[in-house]
């Protein structure tokens, strides 16, 4: 479903040019669940920045569906976001002049969520709050609201980008949980530095210094076998 081939990004930093992402071939296919590891600097988020089209590659394409994301105009691009892809991210923005249930639904103008939004919040423990504001929770439910708003719409590829780094572990495992258990047949694409987090993945990429070093897939017994590595 998404392809990168040969992409890559490098940024520059006082003159010089720094290779956040090496040229990488990777796909992801269709209701699997993508865990990328690695420590900080590893390069992990950039590689879910240009799989998601919210960075372009420097070199190489990134496609959905066939269609390169760098060659769509930018309306284009953030339709296909709003339509087709959810992101969480490592801390839970809301918007604080907003409910809950407001915020789940922010930004999805393509139909009527409220519904749907105020079912995620009951999946999630917290429809008897939809109607209070982020200060009035607590950070670990604030996340679990992102959640929700992530997957309102039932997007086809969630990003998850470090969503349990300031987080408990107690609290990481649920948060993963929700998103390994509510995503339906969508596809789940999560970074982490922490390989704990990653139980239920059926694909592990590593990366080290801006490369992709191994790629481990797991059989329907749940043992691992190595697919690959750059």
């Amino acid at each position: 479903m998404i392809q990168l081939h040969e992409a890559g990004l490098v940024y520059r930093d006082h003159g010089r040019e720094v290779a956040a992402v090496a040229p990488v071939t990777l796909e992801i296919p269709a209701k699997e669940f993508v865990g990328v590891l690695g420590p900080s600097g590893s390069g992990k988020s950039s590689l879910l920045y240009l799989a998601s089209g919210l960075k372009s590659p420097t070199s190489g394409s990134v496609s959905f569906r066939g269609q390169k994301l760098g060659e769509m105009a930018d309306p284009d691009s953030a339709r296909l976001r709003l339509r087709n892809f959810g992101f969480v991210f490592q801390f839970p923005y809301l918007l604080g002049y907003l409910t809950l249930h407001e915020n789940v639904c922010a930004g999805r103008n393509d139909g009527d969520y409220s519904d749907q939004a105020l079912a995620l919040l009951n999946e999630l423990g917290l429809k008897d709050r939809a109607h209070r504001y982020p200060h009035e929770i607590s950070g670990g439910e604030r996340q679990r609201v992102c959640i929700a708003r992530a997957l309102v719409g039932n997007p086809e590829v969630i990003f998850a980008d470090e969503p349990t780094a300031s987080l408990d572990h107690a609290n990481g495992y649920a948060v993963v949980d929700l998103l390994q258990n509510l995503r339906g047949a969508g596809t789940l694409m999560m970074v982490t530095h922490d390989p704990s987090m990653l139980e239920h993945a059926d694909r592990i990429i590593e990366m080290a210094d801006g490369r992709v070093i191994s790629e481990r897939s797991k059989t329907a017994s749940g043992a691992e076998t190595a697919s690959g590595s750059a």
